[in-house]
């Protein structure tokens, strides 16, 4: 049998076991290694699986992960996102639809600490959802913006699937995350003049409040002065020079300790559950990542991705048509898989074919702009029925509220995701402009 036909059966395989629910991590690791040692032999495998968990898991690059989740679960239990919401509420609440907005805009602050979707909208759902009932917020609008706004934890930096990224294409990390700081603006943007169009079309369902005096709004700011300054110090430095990456998350998880201790949220109690959360997490992450490396290293073998790489560029199909398949894919696949195993699973065998495309840009340009756009139709899909992850966690934060409501609510953010979508494909130099600037 040929070495690509083998391949293509090891996709097929996966692509059943995915819809049959099993879990991604021994999917991938499973069929895999089945590949494996029809392309090799099984005494390959073994000697593969001898060396490969010391070379991928006591990789320096891939430290990031655990102390970036580490920081997200002790932002998440320290009561920053209650001061987050509660500054944006006192600027922005008392337009129409202005909690709803305020609740994205801490989604997108609360986000760039977390790094993580889930941990952004399960959390600001537990701060904002009663008070947006309490003032008389339809449900579909409080729901859809949460959900909506979790996402910004996928893109705006940190984010663990950026640094995943990075890892899979040999990627300059601190240049991806400068390369989503405009696309995670876009995002923010393009939901704050989404619920403004709802409510000017559905004004009962996003009502205006009394304005907070302008005393107690700068009182407001002191309570997020710790955040904005852990973020400054965190992602500065990255930028700066004066430390890498994981330097920097590891003075981010001490910086966000210590203003936790002082807030009262972190004690001896919760900081023992941060840290086993904080193992649980990584521990399933690196089981996926594992998994799809053992699948990705079948498909090597196979050269399917340097096959479809080779056809797509010899073939006489216009590069922008193949991106936009490659988006359409992704939207497809946003529906039925989480984030992380999409971009493990995909990015390994597009990756080449992208890069053998010509798209004018330079080689760095090209990924870093691939790399944003893979990003934000991978959020999409995590506000995208049936399997779309935010709105589950939406729904177990609100069991009272319907399905069928919260899946509406996330309609116009959707919208304003595929703008955003054409933008980013329209104008490639939104992708890496700001690398340029900062770096060069």
């Amino acid at each position: 049998m040929e070495p690509v036909t083998i391949a293509s059966l090891m996709i097929a395989a996966l692509l059943l076991a995915i819809f049959a629910r099993a879990p991604i991590a021994l999917a991938m690791g499973g069929i895999g290694a089945i590949g494996y040692s029809i392309l090799a032999s099984p005494y390959a495998l073994l000697a593969y699986f001898n060396t490969s968990w010391v070379d991928k898991f006591m990789s320096y690059e891939l430290a990031i992960v655990p102390l970036f989740i580490l920081m997200g679960h002790l932002a998440t239990r320290s009561g920053i996102s209650a001061s987050i919401f509660t500054a944006a509420n006192a600027w922005i609440g008392h337009f129409r639809g202005g909690l709803a907005m305020a609740a994205v805009a801490g989604c997108a602050m609360f986000g760039s600490i977390s790094g993580s979707s889930l941990a952004t909208a399960s959390t600001m759902a537990g701060v904002a959802l009663p008070e947006m009932k309490k003032r008389g917020y339809s449900n579909a609008l409080s729901t859809g913006s949460l959900a909506a706004g979790g996402t910004l934890g996928i893109l705006i930096p940190p984010s663990v699937v950026l640094i995943i990224y990075a890892l899979l294409t040999e990627q300059n990390i601190v240049k991806l995350f400068l390369a989503a700081t405009i696309p995670g603006t876009l995002a923010v943007i393009g939901f704050v003049i989404a619920i403004a169009i709802y409510v000017r079309i559905k004004p009962d369902e996003g009502p205006t409040h009394s304005k907070v005096g302008l005393k107690d709004r700068f009182r407001s700011l002191r309570g997020i002065l710790h955040i904005v300054a852990i973020f400054v110090v965190v992602l500065g430095g990255i930028y700066g020079g004066f430390f890498t990456p994981a330097e920097g998350a590891s003075i981010g998880v001490v910086l966000t300790f210590f203003a936790g201790v002082i807030k009262g949220g972190i004690t001896l109690k919760t900081l023992r559950e941060c840290l086993i959360d904080t193992a649980a997490n990584t521990a399933m992450i690196f089981a996926i990542v594992f998994g799809a490396d053992v699948f990705n290293v079948a498909l090597a073998l196979s050269r399917l991705p340097s096959e479809v790489a080779t056809y797509f560029a010899a073939a006489d199909i216009a590069p922008m048509v193949i991106l936009l398949g490659l988006v359409f894919f992704y939207l497809l696949m946003g529906c039925v898989m989480d984030s992380l195993s999409m971009i493990l699973l995909t990015v390994p065998v597009f990756f080449p074919t992208m890069m053998a495309l010509d798209f004018g840009l330079m080689p760095e340009q090209q990924a870093m702009w691939f790399g944003i756009i893979t990003l934000v139709v991978v959020e999409i899909g995590m506000i995208t029925p049936p399997v779309g992850m935010n709105l589950f966690v939406i729904r177990s934060m609100a069991p009272t509220i319907p399905t069928g409501q919260i899946f509406r609510g996330t309609t116009p953010f959707i919208a304003a995701e595929f703008i955003r979508i054409a933008l980013l494909v329209s104008f490639p130099a939104l992708s890496y402009w700001l690398v340029q600037v900062v770096m060069n």
